[in-house]
């Protein structure tokens, strides 16, 4: 769909859910409605009309919006942030945001939840018997990950991030591992290839 404000053309995208309320933005000079499965075309447009001024501001604000970082990864994708807008969504080659402290806020909280996930998962993997790890996250720059077998903490580098999650998980395995094999023998490397058979290829990637 189509409307035109101030003699210019505007592409309207609507998209349907099962919520009760609709939403209107702009986004890279597109028209985006939210709204749910029952409601019909001219009912959008009718709120469409009734908040044109809304709109307009909108579409002022979302012109003035300039991309503030461009070049975020965040597991193997790339991504521009802007800034200026109420919520964090993603797109498929943007992150929108408020502003960076609540960007980073949301980023950093993301990071923990997917790293926990990963190691509980990969944890409870392991046939043979270990210790339940304690994770840590945090930025290193020699190392991707650290197992201390005595206080059982896992700690991880925080720039995994930025790769594919397939390198996470090949060094979660990694240091888990190393609960069975405090080193790097033959059968250190034979136990981390029973539970990723394709590391030597994720090892070349963090090497490079």
């Amino acid at each position: 769909m189509i409307i035109e404000i101030d003699g210019k053309k505007y592409d309207v995208e609507i998209i349907k859910k099962n919520n009760r309320n609709t939403y209107i933005r702009v986004r890279d000079g597109k028209i985006i409605v939210t709204t749910n499965y029952l409601v019909s075309k001219k009912s959008i447009i009718n709120l469409i009309n009734d908040n044109i001024s809304s709109i307009k501001k909108m579409i002022d604000r979302d012109n003035k919006i300039t991309v503030k970082e461009s070049e975020f990864y965040f597991f193997g994708k790339r991504y521009d942030i802007v800034y200026g807008f109420n919520e964090i969504e993603f797109s498929s080659d943007k992150i929108y945001a408020y502003d960076k402290k609540s960007f980073d806020k949301y980023i950093n909280s993301e990071i923990v939840r997917i790293y926990s996930e990963r190691l509980n998962y990969y944890y409870n993997l392991f046939e043979e018997r270990i210790p339940i790890p304690n994770l840590k996250i945090r930025k290193m720059s020699s190392r991707w990950g650290v197992c201390n077998t005595k206080n059982h903490n896992v700690t991880l580098n925080y720039q995994l991030s930025r790769y594919d999650i397939e390198c996470l998980n090949y060094v979660i395995v990694h240091e888990l591992c190393h609960f069975i094999h405090p080193n790097h023998s033959k059968n250190f490397w034979l136990l981390v290839e029973k539970y990723y058979p394709e590391y030597k290829k994720i090892r070349k990637i963090l090497k490079d």
